[in-house]
């Protein structure tokens, strides 16, 4: 079996992928006929550009505006479930059995839905995905750096009625480097009040001193993205002596200019040095991507084994979200698989 072919089969997990980074130009157009919104083609080619970024993508603020342009058909319970659930069968694809699907309750209200039905539509949707693909799913809700207190503090409060009823986490996503994390101590502070696990966006488009204010003020349990945790070596430390997962991104990460270019991208130095961390596609449909292709370009970019990509797969299954009794059964499922595919050996794990 090839290496890319071997790749493919393998189980998978992905921790880190935006609802509205997932949607296909015909999903689209499918919406929009639906809505009675007109879009600047109707020809699927044509739409390409309008939602995935080129190879000239220039930064972060660049890259957002993709979500722009997908938002306003994403305003429906009927789109949210329909693209959640399209989420799943686009994991099952790739072997991926485990999946935790982020989004922003707030950024989907225009037709008057609260917050609460928002989440309830999205895991809908990712319920129906379950059920037809086999994949386990569960989402996260994000709370934004630009929105009000108010509005942040009303995320909290959504996903605390779904915790352990398909949500399994909330988020602080947007600008980073406008807004940073001390900012938020209230808004976690509500999250850790109902037990709510937390991740937060750090050390992406801004340094370290957010990925340590996540962690040590905001309760973060994972670091989404954290590409620019190499800049202090005690925080560094940090991530790695209390085994806090940073959620990296690959594709994602050199197309938002958090690095400079791959020679600059960090992953087999925190890999070398021991740093937790989990592999992932942020945004598929706004990227070009899937999960088969990030494993696969740091394979060839960085040398990284069949044996090592097991252990990152596993790491996945670690730092996922799920609780002590699924995590577990789904760990033992993975390692079903990945001896089967004679790939690891339990004794030597």
């Amino acid at each position: 079996m090839d290496m890319l072919h071997l790749l493919s089969e393998l189980p998978k997990v992905d921790l880190h992928v935006h609802l509205d980074g997932c949607i296909k130009p015909a999903t689209l157009m499918r919406l929009a006929e639906q809505q009675g919104l007109s879009l600047p083609s109707t020809n699927t080619i044509d739409l390409i550009p309008y939602v995935q970024v080129s190879e000239e993508c220039t930064n972060l603020s660049e890259y957002l505006t993709k979500f722009d342009f997908v938002l306003p058909f994403l305003q429906t319970k009927e789109a949210l479930e329909q693209v959640a659930y399209e989420v799943v069968e686009q994991a099952a694809d790739h072997h991926i059995k485990y999946i935790e699907v982020r989004f922003a309750p707030q950024l989907h209200r225009n037709s008057d839905m609260n917050a609460e039905e928002t989440i309830s539509y999205v895991i809908q949707g990712l319920r129906r995905g379950e059920q037809d693909f086999g994949i386990k799913a569960r989402v996260i809700a994000i709370c934004m750096r630009n929105h009000s207190l108010k509005a942040n503090l009303e995320v909290i409060e959504a996903a605390s009625r779904y915790i352990g009823r398909g949500l399994v986490a909330v988020d602080l996503a947007g600008d980073e480097f406008s807004f940073p994390a001390f900012l938020f101590r209230e808004v976690f502070a509500l999250a850790s009040t109902y037990g709510i696990p937390i991740t937060i966006h750090a050390g992406e488009a801004a340094g370290p001193d957010n990925i340590e204010e996540a962690v040590l003020n905001l309760g973060a349990a994972r670091i989404g993205h954290g590409v620019r945790l190499k800049e202090n070596s005690r925080v560094m430390q940090m991530i790695r002596d209390q085994r806090i997962p940073l959620e990296l991104c690959p594709t994602s990460n050199i197309q938002t200019k958090a690095v400079s270019g791959w020679d600059a991208y960090p992953i087999r130095e925190y890999f070398d040095q021991g740093i937790l961390f989990t592999v992932n596609t942020d945004n598929p449909g706004v990227s070009g991507t899937n999960i088969t292709k990030e494993y696969q370009v740091i394979t060839e970019k960085f040398g990284f084994t069949i044996r090592e990509i097991t252990t990152l797969i596993l790491n996945g299954v670690e730092a996922s979200f799920l609780g002590a009794e699924e995590k577990a059964s789904l760990k033992r499922d993975f390692e079903e698989i990945l001896i089967r595919l004679g790939v690891y050996d339990k004794v030597e794990n």
